[in-house]
């Protein structure tokens, strides 16, 4: 048997029944959520550093995403109010498009 011990997507149990394999599961309460997409989050932004090609980092990226919507929802908050929060930071300091990197102040 190998251990995971991670969050998984919600179709996981049925795709591993649909491949033959059998799963353990246990549906986690508030705190241990909250804690495993935290630690999710990390597993997927590390992930995204080791992928080695546009389609592989599109690929991370698109997890990314999906468990940053998860926390959203944990943080009580929906996407849409996530997304007004970065388009206000977006014309507050802009973005990042510009390349620019800050060495030092005086």
């Amino acid at each position: 048997m190998k251990n995971y011990n991670k969050l998984v997507r919600d179709n996981i149990p049925q795709i591993l029944e649909n491949n033959g394999q059998i799963g353990h599961f246990k549906v986690l309460n508030e705190n241990e959520y909250r804690l495993k997409l935290r630690q999710k989050l990390k597993e997927e932004v590390n992930e995204y550093l080791l992928a080695e090609n546009d389609d592989s980092c599109i690929e991370e990226l698109s997890d990314i995403i999906e468990v940053i919507h998860s926390l959203a929802g944990v943080h009580k908050q929906s996407v849409e109010s996530l997304e007004k929060r970065r388009l206000e930071k977006l014309t507050e300091r802009g973005g990042f498009k510009n390349r620019i990197m800050l060495i030092a102040t005086e």
